[in-house]
């Protein structure tokens, strides 16, 4: 079996309706601003502040994400928030100076976190000081930035969450924005040591939390790294090679397709299966597992409640998979699944309750899933766009 059924639910027979996701997505908005504290920021659910300090700083589960979501709505004129988004973004980096996200972790001898932990673009300092300075631009922020970019050069996790393909993401925007050369050069930097550990077969070997695998997840894989390489002039062959390797190494039943992670099991979730591997590699998979694996996630349905609603594993993610197969076959069956699936992400949430202040786990992401649906547009958060 390509998924575990148990994970998944029925999808709500409730049809897309533009005005309602319009009203779901300020209902997200409205909530982020009433639960906001200028000294505390936001809660933290369970599993996001599992043995870190709270409040929660990171650009993966933390306030930076979340503010940083706020203003990309804000920006694309979908919802305006009451929070003074650059006064967050200061108190944000005071408390990570003062406990950063992962500083529990590392003291773990079960849950050993890499040695340049400080500089991860999701779980590091580089998120909170890239969303700051985009919120307000200031030399010492990119200096701090910069220095962070160039500090993650050879870190032992291999892959966008902590090493330096996260980075190499943060470096690029840093250079479109700016356009000074410094970018570019620790772009490059980065890129000729990610490009040193590549290996014979198209993969990369990942030590993180105490363990060596091999994954081809775009957080902590293969497909991720890629991404981080696209201004690289050697694009095309790294993606034709890349479609070798997942053509390789597919799982298929009856017409359909899956990845396995790392530990050779079989999900369906943006961070290990089809969904992400189909987000990130989409653009070169080869278009006939774009379509079966697609078709994959749609029969299984959206995300159960015990994995949720938002883009990491939860029914967003999931349903970036139908906006990049709408985007690669132009066909509008895709964009309608996605869009059922926002209409049942955004139920999951009031089903829940609102309160999960977090972009990939929380509520944040789902507001942005929704407004790519309604924009028609298939651009993954961070990754594939800044705005």
């Amino acid at each position: 079996m390509l998924h575990d059924p148990a994970l998944h639910e029925p999808l709500t027979d409730e049809p897309w309706d533009e005005g309602r996701v319009r009203d779901g997505i300020r209902a997200i908005v409205a909530d982020a601003d009433a639960a906001f504290d200028p000294v505390e920021l936001w809660p933290a659910e369970e599993w996001d502040g599992w043995e870190a300090p709270h409040p929660m700083k990171d650009l993966y589960v933390g306030a930076s994400g979340v503010l940083w979501a706020l203003d990309v709505l804000r920006r694309r004129g979908f919802a305006e928030t009451g929070i003074d988004l650059a006064a967050a973004s200061r108190r944000t980096l005071e408390l990570w100076n003062e406990a950063p996200d992962y500083s529990q972790w590392g003291e773990s001898e079960d849950f050993p976190v890499p040695q340049r932990s400080a500089s991860a673009l999701l779980l590091g300092e580089s998120g909170p000081l890239l969303v700051a300075w985009r919120l307000e631009p200031s030399d010492e922020l990119a200096d701090r930035l910069h220095a962070r970019v160039r500090e993650n050069v050879g870190n032992e996790a291999i892959e966008i969450m902590w090493g330096e393909p996260g980075t190499m993401l943060a470096a690029q925007a840093m250079l479109d924005w700016t356009g000074e050369e410094r970018w570019q050069a620790a772009w490059q930097e980065s890129a000729d040591s990610l490009w040193a550990t590549r290996e014979e077969d198209g993969l990369w070997t990942n030590r993180l939390y105490g363990e060596t695998f091999r994954s081809l997840t775009p957080l902590h894989g293969l497909v991720g790294n890629v991404l981080a390489l696209r201004p690289d002039p050697r694009r095309e062959q790294l993606e034709r090679e890349t479609a070798e390797v997942l053509a390789r190494l597919v799982v298929r039943d009856d017409g359909l397709a899956n990845w396995p992670s790392r530990s050779d099991t079989l999900r369906l979730q943006w961070c290990s299966g089809a969904p992400g591997i189909l987000t990130a590699a989409c653009s070169y998979l080869d278009e006939e597992l774009v379509i079966a694996s697609a078709e994959l996630i749609w029969q299984a349905g959206p995300s159960g409640m015990e994995k949720g609603s938002g883009i990491c594993h939860g029914t967003a993610g999931n349903g970036y998979a139908f906006l990049k197969a709408f985007e690669r076959t132009g066909d509008e069956l895709w964009l309608e699944r996605a869009r059922r699936f926002a209409v049942h992400a955004l139920g999951q949430i009031e089903r829940r309750g609102h309160g999960r202040y977090s972009l990939w786990t929380g509520d944040a992401g789902v507001a942005l899933f929704a407004v790519d649906c309604l924009d028609g547009r298939a651009a993954y958060p961070v990754l594939d766009s800044w705005d």
